[in-house]
């Protein structure tokens, strides 16, 4: 298989024997990996399910899955503080987790939704956040900065983020009623046109998917989530030159990643997970 070419911060790796991507500025603070759909992630679970889950967790430098710190995700903004010494809970409702523990990861899945990661290179805290477009309407980006800030005296502009693999504006047509769902949450206007469009920008790397037309249908807009996510993380007050977008669209690569908007319900799932390492920069 031949696997897309990411922007260039990221690169794929072999993790373990299965494709994975990284971030070349993120890993020196945090071991990291965003999953391909090589790795067996099924919404039911399964044996196939915990043996990638573990595959994780090794690749990440922890000793099985049951150091890894999951939630359900419920496409909001509540937050799962994990800090050093606690003990791992059932998991509960969140699509943001941070920690502070180097012995613990954290992990969320996706299918089209954007993954993002972050480290502190002061603080060597970590979070790892699951934002679709009703999470994007709820600063899921902003709030995870500002969760680290209050729960670890994080500085913004300590963090390095990584923006993984999602559904991109050359395939996300979306109805005007999550255009209203972003302008009802008070976005500027200047926000607003930045990331809805009435065209998709398909590219070389990223064709538009089948049935998708140059142009927005009528009462419909092309969300560009990468865009959104990246703006949320600035306004948080991270550092331009610490944000990084691997630029692959979930929907456009049928054979390396899992797309729900192509898939249906029939979609597999990715990860994206993240750890401490116990020295900072």
């Amino acid at each position: 298989m031949t696997l897309p070419q990411p922007g260039d911060a990221f690169e794929w790796t072999d993790t373990p024997g299965r494709a994975a991507l990284v971030c070349r500025p993120l890993e020196p603070v945090a071991r990291h990996i965003f999953t391909s759909r090589l790795w067996p992630l099924t919404p039911a679970g399964g044996a196939d399910a915990a043996e990638s889950w573990n595959g994780i967790a090794h690749a990440l430098g922890a000793a099985d899955r049951s150091r890894l710190l999951r939630a359900r995700q419920v496409h909001g903004a509540s937050v799962l503080t994990h800090r050093e010494g606690e003990a791992i809970g059932q998991p509960t409702d969140a699509d943001i987790l941070i920690t502070s523990d180097p012995q613990v990861a954290v992990a969320i899945q996706t299918a089209d939704c954007v993954p993002v990661l972050i480290a502190d290179t002061g603080t060597g805290a970590v979070a790892a956040a699951h934002a679709g477009w009703r999470g994007m309407a709820q600063r899921v980006p902003l709030a995870t900065v500002e969760a680290m800030v209050n729960a670890f005296g994080t500085r913004p502009s300590q963090l390095v983020a990584a923006i993984g693999p999602s559904i991109g504006a050359c395939c996300y047509e979306v109805g005007g009623e999550v255009r209203d769902q972003f302008a009802g949450a008070g976005f500027n206007e200047r926000e607003m046109a930045r990331w809805f469009s009435r065209e998709s920008r398909p590219s070389p790397t990223n064709p538009s998917i089948a049935g998708l037309g140059p142009h927005a249908r009528d009462g419909h807009w092309v969300l560009d989530l990468w865009t959104a996510a990246a703006d949320q993380l600035r306004a948080a007050g991270v550092r331009d030159d610490r944000i990084f977008v691997a630029q692959l669209c979930t929907a456009s690569h049928p054979d390396a990643l899992c797309s729900y908007r192509r898939e249906g319900s029939a979609a597999g799932r990715m990860a994206a997970a993240i750890s401490a390492r116990r020295t900072m920069l």
